[in-house]
């Protein structure tokens, strides 16, 4: 039977993924914005929070594709009508991913200082990059956990539920944050920075268990595992092995830019820390209308219905426009205020202040990119996903960058980059998919 794509069709599912999914970058906002404005080594520490959230990202973005290869197989096998087969395989990933994480840990616990000099951190940048990462690295398997039990619900077309925990986990994480950064006068003393890292790890450990009531309340998916392994685990591990490498190539590119600016010196980081994470606000706002052309291009395929199909492309073509725009113009009229939450440091906003206009520019470019990123991960075309990252990253934003840095742009050069690699991410996803879906359509 095929499904009538609507606005309300896709809001339904894109709003509530929206709103879930600016959880993630909230965390980390809240972070920048409460340590940006201690009386205490502010600057100093908000550098080490970026370059740690930078880290910490990668781990998470790497071993968190598994939303994205849950989602695409149940979706798909929702729309087929044969979800009963998969059943026991969310438990069996979960199992698989959160050992990994426990191993990640094991690894870069005491090799912390190791990883944040290769960041081009030092001194009193160092020191508290190491103090946050061994206390917030511990929220890592939690985190892992509610992502696959949030690709889960979307598989079976549900962004309601995880939008409910994402707004607890987010509002716990705030309160945490003022309640041990800056202390209770009496009762609790203030820990700074490694407030801002305990207060991560209690809400996503908030998060991890209203994720396990969630799914097993409201829906017949068991978190028990069982053996054998399903038969698309082996579907799942290969997809999950393609999102790595895409990943990693991913993640060169924020590597690279956050060692240049670290490179540049305290106020610099600062400030991109500051551009970066609001950027990732702006991606995560666009990845609900993303994350419904992942979930239900993914029923659509398993239906068959490629005419739909196509027809979803083009109403996300249109809304990820206007949202992006949307974005940017808010940002325009909100641009000197929204500083000023971060940093009370006037070096830092200068420096944050001349590069923000890059950022809201490409926000309408960044939703093509992230649509269509996620109708292809839909698709489970993980394959195409991680060639395009390879050629974005390797042959575009590092020469890229690489140049600009060399002529002394700094701040411009990386935000410039960043660009033209967004656009090197989005054009060959959009026609890849007209090329292969059109003509399926129109023999339908």
């Amino acid at each position: 039977m095929s499904t009538k794509i609507t606005l309300q069709h896709i809001n339904k599912l894109a709003i509530p993924a929206l709103i879930s999914g600016v959880a993630e970058p909230i965390l980390s906002l809240t972070d920048a914005a409460i340590i940006g404005n201690m009386d205490k080594n502010a600057t100093v520490s908000l550098a080490s929070v970026g370059i740690v959230g930078t880290f910490f990202s990668m781990l998470i973005w790497v071993l968190g594709q598994t939303r994205s290869a849950i989602s695409s197989i149940v979706s798909q096998y929702l729309g087929a009508g044969k979800i009963d087969e998969v059943k026991n395989l969310p438990a069996q990933a979960i199992f698989i991913i959160t050992s990994l994480s426990l191993v990640i840990i094991a690894v870069t616990y005491p090799l912390a200082a190791q990883i944040f000099k290769f960041y081009n951190a030092s001194d009193d940048i160092l020191t508290f990059c190491v103090d946050y990462y061994r206390i917030r690295v511990f929220g890592f398997p939690f985190t892992l956990f509610t992502i696959a039990v949030f690709g889960t619900f979307r598989g079976l077309q549900n962004t309601f539920f995880p939008m409910i925990i994402a707004i607890v986990g987010a509002l716990a994480n705030i309160i945490l944050d003022i309640i041990f950064v800056y202390g209770i006068d009496g009762f609790i003393p203030a820990y700074n920075i490694e407030g801002a890292a305990y207060a991560s790890v209690l809400a996503q450990i908030i998060m991890a268990v209203l994720s396990a009531v969630y799914i097993l309340k409201k829906t017949d998916i068991p978190l028990l595992v069982k053996f054998p392994f399903n038969p698309e685990i082996k579907r799942f591990l290969f997809m999950i092995g393609n999102l790595f490498i895409r990943t990693l190539a991913l993640n060169l590119a924020l590597y690279l830019a956050t060692s240049f600016a670290t490179k540049y010196g305290e106020n610099y980081i600062a400030a991109y820390t500051i551009a970066i994470n609001l950027w990732f606000l702006g991606a995560f706002i666009i990845d609900g209308y993303a994350s419904a052309g992942n979930i239900l291009s993914g029923k659509l395929l398993g239906a068959k219905d490629y005419k739909n199909l196509i027809n979803l492309s083009d109403k996300l073509i249109k809304y990820g426009i206007v949202v992006g725009i949307v974005i940017a113009i808010i940002g325009a009229i909100l641009y000197y205020p929204i500083g000023n939450i971060f940093s009370n440091d006037p070096e830092v906003l200068h420096e944050f202040y001349k590069v923000f206009w890059i950022v809201l520019v490409m926000q309408p470019l960044c939703a093509l990119a992230f649509i269509f990123d996620g109708v292809f991960k839909g698709l489970g075309e993980m394959k195409y996903l991680r060639d395009v990252l390879l050629f974005s990253s390797l042959l575009v934003f590092a020469p890229v960058i690489l140049a600009l840095d060399y002529f002394d742009y700094k701040l411009h050069g990386i935000f410039i980059a960043f660009t033209i690699w967004i656009i090197a991410r989005g054009l060959p996803l959009i026609i890849k998919f007209r090329k292969t879906f059109k003509p399926l359509a129109e023999n339908v």
